[in-house]
């Protein structure tokens, strides 16, 4: 009887799944394994919300696969220790699992690979599990990536994807293998009030839903805070409870505008892995450094903290720091507004903010947060580093009746939505019955402060 052990780690489903479907047919039995590794709360990943997340996806993986007579099977501790352990105990010939791109993978799977070799195991590394197409699959001429996105994302639509797996209707388990109990959402602290429901069930559920009301109208409402159409399916993906390729697919199979739209952002998340596949780097230092002399946390340490807290005085900046407190996530033009606030208004180094939102994100990833936000900063890929984006304009574009504002920040309930995204210039008695700060900085000065330091850098 051969056995076959498959390591999920970002890529929680059992629908389109290459590693799965792969020790299938290697093995009479499969071991399904995930190990929770002290390592990833040591690095500092390890936020409430995305842990309360993870606890819901395990356990829907579970349930899947107990629906086709197995289980997942959980171990505590280093990743390459326990597998090595599950390996011994089942007398496993191979391991499967999926390839990552970040210095952290990199080195479990150097690892691991040392560790199974010791024993006679193999390990087999899957592409295109947790992306659409494999980082390092398509680069320019002369070079390892693209450091652009328009000519990767014309290149990558001209990759034939791969297609996706049906899920499997059996999946052997060996008896008597030991597995700990899996982990709760209910015994996680400080998860924000409305975080979803994570798993992979529950994601199918949203994908399908939203490609039938919402998909067909992205390309023109994808921008629109207030009617929150985005799709959020960015927690999913993050841990792999749906499939990129296929996400892609379905999409492709609908066609017209707005899935061309989508698609194009779901590009971003591939280009954004292809570049910290070459650069890994990326994740702490600036892509190209534009030699910047941020104000320290201790400098700027009040107008850290009224951003976080959402009490700029900005109502956009704040309307969506608060819901990424309450939420666990925010609409993504918002985050490109309260990044350019933080880095180039208040001119604080974007690492404290991609620190902040790894701590709340429930699709907190370190590839895309990173590189999202040195897009922004102006030492990432973007092809105009000098981009400010102003919170009242972005207001009054995206948000013209203020009834994203209103939702977030009910002290400006009452505001018309001529004056809610500059409550500022209300009449001063009106302004004295709002329980709202006047701004941090006037959006000149800081547009000044920015100038004047990247002119010195």
């Amino acid at each position: 009887m051969t056995v076959a052990v498959v390591l999920f780690t970002s890529d929680l489903r059992v629908h389109d799944h290459p590693p799965l479907r792969a020790a299938l047919r290697a093995a009479d039995e499969v071991v399904p394994l995930f190990v929770l590794d002290p390592a990833v709360h040591a690095a500092g990943f390890d936020a409430p919300n995305r842990r309360a997340f993870l606890a819901d996806c395990l356990s829907d993986l579970d349930a899947s696969l107990r629906r086709r007579g197995g289980l997942l099977v959980l171990r505590t501790g280093p990743v390459a220790r326990e597998v090595v352990q599950v390996t011994t105990e089942c007398r496993a010939d191979e391991v499967h699992m999926a390839a990552g791109v970040t210095r952290f993978a990199h080195r479990r799977e150097e690892l691991l690979r040392k560790q199974l070799a010791t024993s006679g195991v193999q390990l087999v590394v899957h592409d295109t599990v947790v992306t659409a197409v494999a980082p390092g699959s398509v680069v320019p001429a002369g070079s390892d990536h693209f450091a652009v996105f328009t000519p990767y994302f014309r290149r990558w639509c001209d990759v034939p994807l791969r297609a996706p797996e049906a899920a499997p209707r059996q999946v052997p388990v060996p008896n008597d293998l030991h597995s700990e109990s899996l982990p709760g959402r209910s015994t996680e602290p400080s998860v924000s009030p409305g975080l979803p429901a994570g798993g992979e069930s529950e994601g199918r559920r949203r994908l399908t839903s939203w490609s039938r009301g919402n998909l067909a109208a992205y390309e023109d409402r994808h921008d629109d805070l207030a009617g929150d159409a985005t799709s959020r399916l960015s927690p999913y993906l993050h841990f792999g409870a749906l499939s990129p390729v296929e996400v892609v697919q379905r999409a492709r199979a609908r066609g017209g505008p707005g899935a061309e739209a989508f698609v194009r952002q779901l590009c971003w998340r591939d280009f954004h892995y292809q570049v910290m596949a070459a650069r890994p780097q990326s994740s702490v230092r600036d892509y190209r450094t534009r030699d910047d002399d941020w104000r320290s946390e201790e400098e700027a340490a009040e107008e850290i903290a009224a951003w976080k807290e959402g009490r700029t005085g900005y109502p956009m900046v704040d309307a969506a720091m608060r819901q990424l407190t309450y939420e666990g996530w925010m609409h993504n033009r918002a985050r490109l507004l309260v990044a350019s606030f933080l880095t180039k208004t208040l001119y604080i180094d974007w690492r404290i903010g991609a620190r902040h939102f790894l701590d709340l994100l429930v699709d907190g990833d370190v590839v895309n947060n990173q590189l999202n936000w040195q897009w922004v900063a102006g030492t990432g890929t973007d092809t105009r580093p000098h981009r400010v984006l102003n919170p009242v304009i972005q207001g009054k574009r995206f948000d013209p009746q203020g009834a994203y504002v209103r939702r977030w920040v009910p002290e400006l309930q009452e505001v018309a939505a001529r004056s809610i995204h500059e409550p500022w210039r209300l009449p001063e008695f009106e302004r004295t019955r709002l329980d709202y700060p006047e701004p941090l900085i006037s959006l000149a000065d800081g547009l000044a402060r920015f100038k004047h330091a990247r002119s010195r850098g």
